[in-house]
């Protein structure tokens, strides 16, 4: 099987009549050596299941599939899916029946949409402008999923990555960390590209784990959006609108053992769940 280079992906997007589209976040990548990285990187097993995620014109798609049981590819574009399973027969035939592509948006995918076994790694070329969305939602939805290996921008893995104290801990840091053990896993220049984006791009691995105990998901996702929708303020005062007042804020933050001076960005997930723990504490006794 010969992966897709820069000729091949000029060659199959002409055929199909594609031009990438910002809209969609359509970078291609066509650097065999790359593909091979991300696939290594990915530390797969003969058993896995794989969910890629915006496969494209197949280049990831094609080293994956001989390294797996079997493969689901959600495409949003229409033209792009209905490509995919033509490229596989041609240049894979040998593991065509290893592959279900669905034409849909990611966003909305929910484990009965996917014909077959059951998906236990994610692993996608994601587009920048839904990466961080797509990874949590699929988390969320398909608890299947014990693994996974994404290429997002470089600001983006970053920020996934972070650890508390850093300038780019926030949010996406805390929620995805509410999910999964996440690290950096290497670099990916623009030049592999077709079109070549102005911007780095970063790998981001990471499993599954349990989540911490003491409060539902939904709870400690409200504490996490306050704490962080006014970043520079305490957590006294970031907190009072979600806890009804900074007194009542004030409450819970001891009652959870957190200091009502410190900032979120320097709170783990453990002590958010703690926080929303204690509130829920709170609302109890009155």
């Amino acid at each position: 099987m010969s992966l897709l280079g820069p000729a091949e992906i000029r060659s199959l997007a002409a055929t199909h009549g594609i031009r990438p589209t910002k809209q969609l976040g359509q970078n291609f990548v066509h650097d065999p050596n790359t593909v091979r990285r991300i696939v290594k990187a990915a530390a797969l097993t003969p058993d896995d299941v794989v969910l890629e995620v915006g496969p494209g014109l197949g280049s990831l798609t094609l080293a994956l599939l001989p390294e797996v049981a079997h493969l689901h590819a959600v495409e949003l574009d229409p033209v792009l899916a209905a490509a995919l399973p033509q490229t596989v027969a041609a240049r894979a035939p040998e593991c065509a029946d290893r592959l279900t592509v669905r034409h849909a948006d990611a966003l909305k995918v929910r484990a009965a949409d996917l014909v077959g076994p059951a998906p236990t790694a994610l692993v996608a070329n994601l587009p920048y402008n839904v990466a961080v969305p797509v990874v949590l939602t699929l988390l969320a939805e398909l608890p299947t999923l014990t693994s996974g290996l994404v290429m997002v921008q470089k600001e983006v893995a970053d920020r996934l990555t972070a650890a508390p104290g850093s300038r780019v801990y926030g949010v996406p840091t805390v929620k995805l960390a509410w999910y999964a053990e996440a690290r950096p896993a290497g670099r990916v220049p623009p030049a592999v590209f077709w079109p070549v984006p102005n911007v780095d791009s970063g790998l981001v691995a990471f499993r599954r784990r349990e989540p911490p105990p003491g409060a539902p998901r939904e709870a400690v996702f409200a504490v996490v959006e306050a704490a962080f929708a006014q970043r520079r303020k305490t957590l006294r005062a970031a907190l009072a609108s979600w806890a009804g007042g900074a007194v009542r804020a004030e409450e819970v933050l001891t009652g959870a053992g957190i200091s009502p001076g410190t900032r979120g960005e320097q709170l783990t997930v453990r002590e958010f769940t703690d926080i929303a723990a204690a509130a829920g504490r709170v609302l109890q006794r009155e």
